[in-house]
């Protein structure tokens, strides 16, 4: 017989289902499921895990590093890239850099890395808004556009306003 590890997200998913199953509050917190599954055994930490954290907090951070570019502008400053690698097998290694200091190729992947994410995200709640309005006892349904011009212009508008001048 043929033993295959069961992937991180279903070992994470089968903590959620065991966290309802011994009847803990629900809707719940992400917060509220790891206390209870450390407290109960259900999740040790693993050295190659905490290296995934540790490095996932760290990529946060960088996403959320910004400065302000000489004209003013909240630009984010760390801008991750996809480079293919060969360590046995080929792999899409993200690197990250400086918008202020970064190649015109590194920002090009970059940019392109991260409007596929968009797309990929509009994707997935298309397919969740579909269901939802497939399979809800309530029979109402829900509608969205996916046409972001409005809102991106929207969200270019200055937040502070200076006051008017007394004429």
């Amino acid at each position: 017989m043929i033993r295959t590890r069961k992937s991180h997200a279903t070992q994470c998913s089968e903590i959620v289902d065991a966290y309802r199953e011994d009847g803990q509050p629900w809707p719940a917190k992400a917060k509220a499921i790891a206390i209870w599954a450390i407290n109960n055994g259900h999740w040790k930490p693993v050295r190659g895990k905490l290296v995934a954290q540790c490095a996932s907090e760290i990529a946060h951070a960088m996403r959320e590093e910004y400065y302000t570019d000489p004209q003013g502008r909240h630009v984010r400053l760390k801008h991750a890239a996809r480079y293919s690698e060969e360590d046995g097998e080929k792999t899409q290694a993200p690197l990250w850099d400086d918008i202020r200091t970064s190649s015109y190729e590194h920002m090009e992947r970059a940019f392109a890395l991260r409007r596929n994410q968009i797309v990929g995200e509009c994707k997935q709640l298309k397919t969740d808004i579909d269901s939802y309005n497939d399979n809800n006892t309530e029979g109402k349904n829900y509608q969205t556009s996916f046409d972001f011009r409005d809102d991106a212009m929207d969200a270019m508008q200055p937040t502070e306003y200076r006051p008017r001048q007394p004429r």
